[in-house]
């Protein structure tokens, strides 16, 4: 195991730079969305109000709703001393207190991490991932895993996802306003104003949804990178990738349904046979391509050209 001495990391600059891009181009969407909606005469404060509401209850209960989704367990280091070990190590390398630990009892080799700060997070792993990662690539997993934390990804997502709900909420809202005539509106001229302000919903949840989705694939680029630096082996951790795809593409769907509900969070999704999804539509980036960054990383490390 790896020493406890604190390490630094350094931010892959043109990563980050994207990632903000991306958070401002989402920005300015739904500001010229909000203009285009109050010119339009439809106020929104009581729908976003309602959808704050539901956002703020998952966002302060996400790791209890996590937990119950996928059956994991928490465990204390009686229990898995090994883990929280190693888990204490790295949390320790990041500057963060000890998360809590939970375990999923499923043969998918699989981890996540959750919680809204550092003070709040819940690092989960499955047997399956216990029993085929060496120790080396585990730790490389958890490093990953906690750099969701340390990054912060569930409150910038949670912030983003606000704006794609809303949107999604109110396509809801003047569809079923259409269907029973409402075609309400100060200024929106009737039937066809109403119809305007659909589309133009549509269009924006559509756009919206694509740019959180390239956030959440920067995120993981971001926590894979941060995740490497931490443990010092990103070769460990291309080589972890390659052995969980690689086993969780012979996995039956039935046992992979177990971890539909945390897909988003996996360090790999437990994607269902025949489900592949195009790219712009994925919350991961593609293996090849995390792993051909991991391996570049591994070797600039290795030269001291980071």
């Amino acid at each position: 195991m790896s020493s406890l001495t604190t390490r630094k990391f350094r931010k892959d600059r043109g990563l980050v730079t994207r990632m903000y891009f991306t958070m401002f181009m989402l920005g300015i969407l739904y500001a010229a969305f909000a203009l285009f909606m109050l010119a339009a005469g439809l106020h929104f404060i009581i729908i976003g109000g309602i959808v704050g509401v539901m956002l703020v209850v998952q966002y302060y209960m996400s790791d209890r709703l996590i937990l119950m989704s996928t059956g994991a367990k928490q465990v204390s280091a009686e229990q898995e001393p090994a883990l929280h070990r190693m888990i204490k190590t790295l949390a320790d390398r990041y500057e963060m207190p000890m998360p809590k630990v939970a375990i999923i009892d499923t043969a998918i080799p699989n981890a996540f991490a959750t919680g809204r700060n550092p003070k709040n997070a819940l690092v989960a792993v499955t047997t399956g991932i216990q029993q085929r990662l060496s120790e080396r690539e585990l730790q490389a997993v958890i490093g990953h895993e906690l750099a969701h934390v340390a990054n912060r990804d569930m409150r910038v997502l949670a912030i983003a996802n606000f704006l794609v709900t809303l949107t999604s909420f109110l396509m809801t809202m003047l569809f079923w306003n259409m269907l029973f005539g409402g075609m309400g509106g100060r200024r929106s001229g009737g039937g066809g104003g109403i119809m305007m302000v659909y589309m133009v919903t549509i269009i924006v949840y559509f756009i919206g949804q694509l740019l959180v989705l390239a956030l959440t694939r920067y995120r993981e680029y971001g926590a894979d990178h941060t995740g490497a630096e931490i443990s010092g082996d990103p070769g460990a951790l291309a080589d972890a990738l390659e052995k969980i795809s690689g086993t969780v593409a012979n996995i039956p769907d039935k046992d992979l349904r177990k971890l539909q509900t945390a897909n988003a969070f996996l360090i790999i999704p437990a994607a269902l046979k025949g489900q592949g999804s195009m790219h712009l539509f994925s919350t991961h980036p593609p293996l090849k391509e995390r792993i051909r960054r991991l391996r570049e990383l591994e070797q600039r490390m290795r030269y001291g050209l980071r």
